[in-house]
């Protein structure tokens, strides 16, 4: 279902929300969906046909001005017109209690009884008429729920009492007192308008559960500045194209993701890290759209815009994980499927019992009674534990740069207990660079280079770009290849102006009849155990030499491993690179164990291994080569600094790319599902026990009733409570 307004659900009949991250159609029409059912979605406003509560609009889209949250201003106008009318007929209907006022012929005679009729009948009609036709619509389609108990328990009370101002005959004589017998009035006008406090209470909690996308969205600024070859023009946003100069002056929100061409300054990207120290910009940098210009001025050249920006790809992100649906709620789908049926046996049974058993008058006490079993068995609270916890928990995640793909990736990450980790863009910053050229046999430095960086730059290995860089900080300058070919996990050869090249590891080499390599492999020893790469060429069938490459280790990585370790996580390193590199990189961040030369495919093999142990992995990488393994791991973890290939597979993003997000991630995952159970026991809780003491289980022993008004206080204020419990998580510290 989709729809352009607001409305409820056709399916549970709750309202339908209002989701600004939600991807409009074509033509930007409006959608329209169920919090609690997200697979509802229409394009016009309506309730939800399983709950019963109107849609809510979920596009970015902002509503007209006058129309703004409609479901919620015609429920506070309901509210508002029944409390005023309601509360002179609570007044009449609890008179005889003061004794200075029951004595007054008015206090029960036909005047009063009159008056409570004529204010209550438009409190039950027109404010409460929501009610009745999401119940009446939950019966036509077969999915009961909160508004079929509403209706039948406040229309019972509301013709109950309407039979006996106008057919007093009609019931036993037990039930006359003076030839009059007792009315409800109070009690259905009471529970409508309790109701309908309950409901804008509410739809306010619901909407600020949005509020974290809203956020987003407000990141992008409405117009950005186009340069043109006269002047600056502004344009709207959405105006802005691949390719377009835009210039950002100091105080100004960047428009969209670009490099700069031209001016420098320090940007606050807090948007990703969560931290507001600026970072220094200068040309050829990227930038981000929505991050903060600092006190320069810059010109950016436009590369991803509109929905294809990183602010885009995040709004979009968390508004797809905050409508799944996580397995947890399963559980409560399960209850809720018979809650609504054996919630109206249980009356049946509760009216059967008074009516048999019950004192005088019967009828009453069984219809009374009855009507608290069907107000205060409420499956709202049931409902709403798990979707609302999952969406201010994916909102509270995002804007500590922690997006999540779906609410089962969530409930996942709780129950991890080993990370694996790749080393290269995880553990190190991943831009290696070329430290130091040790030429051997009587090659010269500069030329060995120049033939080995000719060679690389045919490959997409990240050693390769190090050793393409070197060679033009260097002006080694680079000559044409024939014959290139490149071996997985191995390394490249090639003829580079009539002279056959082989670069990579010393394996490689070997398996192409170079010999002689025990020398540079004694040199590569030494360089490894200090945590450097080295890199082995031969030149026309002989070791050359070695291409000492290094990748700092990120200066936040320590302090990952520290907070993931206190978490209580292993941690374990899968890299392809030689042992002894691996083993140095290992010691100083102390982590649990550590792989080395493994190859794509034995990482995932690896996973697997562990994963039959009966350990709960999670995996962290950020090339394409780590996809496999990320697919393979209960949660695959990407770096936001790495490839799309790997974010696409991964359950969590890490947008800044620091694995100190992946600590925070942990964290979110564990108090979000506490927040569920906590809502999941609340709601359970609150029915075994509300309904039993609403059918008038205390009253053998105390001589105690729950009056269908206090049922219906309840009822409202335990939606409330569990949306309240779940918005807890926006103050979450990760």
């Amino acid at each position: 279902m989709e729809s352009d307004k607001p409305g409820d659900c056709r399916k549970c009949g709750m309202a339908l929300e209002q989701n600004p991250a939600w991807t409009p159609p074509p033509l930007g029409r409006p959608v329209y969906s169920c919090p609690m059912h997200p697979e509802v979605v229409q394009d016009h406003p309506g309730d939800c046909p399983k709950c019963g509560m109107a849609l809510e609009l979920i596009t970015p889209m902002a509503p007209p001005e006058d129309e703004g949250n409609a479901e919620l201003q015609d429920m506070t106008r309901r509210f508002w017109v029944g409390a005023l009318l309601t509360l002179p007929v609570f007044f009449l209907a609890m008179v005889h209690m003061v004794p200075a006022l029951a004595r007054q012929p008015w206090a029960d005679g036909e005047i009063s009884r009159w008056l409570q009729f004529v204010l209550a009948t438009p409190v039950v009609c027109w404010a409460g008429w929501p009610f009745f036709r999401r119940g009446w619509r939950s019966l036509l389609s077969r999915h009961w729920n909160m508004f079929t108990l509403i209706a039948l328990g406040v229309g019972a009370a509301y013709i109950f009492s309407v039979a006996a101002m106008l057919v007093p005959g009609l019931f036993p004589h037990a039930m006359q007192h003076g030839g009059k017998v007792g009315i409800y009035f109070e009690a259905a006008a009471m529970i409508i308008v309790l109701v309908l406090l309950g409901q804008v209470l509410e739809l306010r909690a619901r909407s600020r559960t949005g509020n974290a996308i809203q956020a987003l969205l407000n990141l992008a600024p409405p117009t950005a500045r186009r340069v043109t070859a006269e002047t600056d023009q502004e344009v709207p946003l959405d105006h802005v194209q691949v390719g377009d100069l835009l210039r950002v002056v100091p105080g100004d929100k960047v428009p969209v993701d670009g490099v700069l061409v031209e001016g420098h300054s320090s940007v606050e990207e807090s948007m990703l890290t969560g931290e507001p120290l600026p970072v220094e910009k200068n040309v050829g940098d990227k930038v981000t759209g929505g991050t903060v210009n600092g006190t320069g001025s810059f010109i950016l050249r436009a590369e991803r815009v509109g929905s294809d920006t990183l602010l885009g790809q995040i709004v979009k992100m968390v508004a797809e994980a905050q409508r799944s649906r996580a397995p947890i709620q399963a559980l409560a789908d399960r209850v809720a499927g018979i809650f609504v049926p054996t919630v109206l046996a249980v009356a049946l049974i509760t009216f059967l019992l008074w009516m048999g058993w019950g004192p005088e008058p019967k009828l009453a006490y069984a219809l009374v009674n009855a009507v608290a079993v069907l107000i205060i068995a409420c499956p709202c609270a049931l409902g709403l534990a798990t979707p609302m916890s999952i969406m201010v928990g994916v909102g509270r995640g995002a804007q500590a740069g922690v997006l999540v793909k779906n609410a089962e990736t969530l409930e996942r990450l709780e129950k991890i207990s080993t990370l694996v980790v790749d080393k290269t863009g995880t553990l190190t910053e991943g831009r290696p660079r070329l430290v130091e050229v040790l030429p051997q046999g009587g090659f010269d430095a500069k030329e060995l280079l120049r033939l080995a960086a000719s060679l690389e730059r045919n490959s997409e290995h990240p050693l390769a770009a190090a050793i393409v860089e070197g060679a033009r900080q260097q002006n080694s300058g680079v000559a044409s290849v024939q014959g290139f070919r490149s071996v997985t996990a191995g390394g490249v050869l090639g003829s580079v102006e009539g002279r056959s090249v082989v670069v990579g590891k010393p394996g490689f080499l070997r398996s192409e009849n170079i010999t002689g390599l025990e020398p540079l492999e004694a040199s590569a020893a030494k360089l490894q155990e200090e945590g450097r790469t080295a890199v082995f060429v031969a030149v026309e069938g002989r070791p050359a030499g070695l291409l000492v490459i290094m990748d700092p280790i990120k200066a936040t990585t320590p302090e990952a491993i520290r907070e993931l370790h206190a978490l209580g996580i292993r941690l374990v390193m899968l890299t392809g690179d030689n042992a002894r590199t691996a083993a140095a990189v290992a010691g100083q961040l102390g982590l649990d164990a550590v792989e080395a030369e493994v190859e794509p495919a034995g990482k995932v093999a690896h996973i697997k291994k562990l994963r039959a142990e009966g350990r709960h992995v999670a995996m962290a990488g950020d090339g394409i080569n780590d996809a496999p393994a990320l697919s393979e791991a209960e949660v695959g973890i990407a770096m936001g600094t790495g490839t799309d290939v790997a974010m696409q597979s991964a359950g969590i993003t890490l947008v800044k790319g620091d694995l100190r997000g992946l600590a925070k991630a942990i964290r979110l995952s564990r108090a979000t599902m506490r927040n569920i159970r906590q809502n999941l026991f609340f709601a359970f809780l609150y029915n075994a026990l509300g309904i039993p003491v609403a059918a008038g289980l205390l009253y053998p022993f105390f001589g105690l009733l729950l009056s269908p008004i206090l049922a219906g206080a309840a009822m409202s204020l335990s939606s409330v409570s569990v949306i309240t419990n779940a918005l807890r998580l926006r103050k979450t510290k990760l």
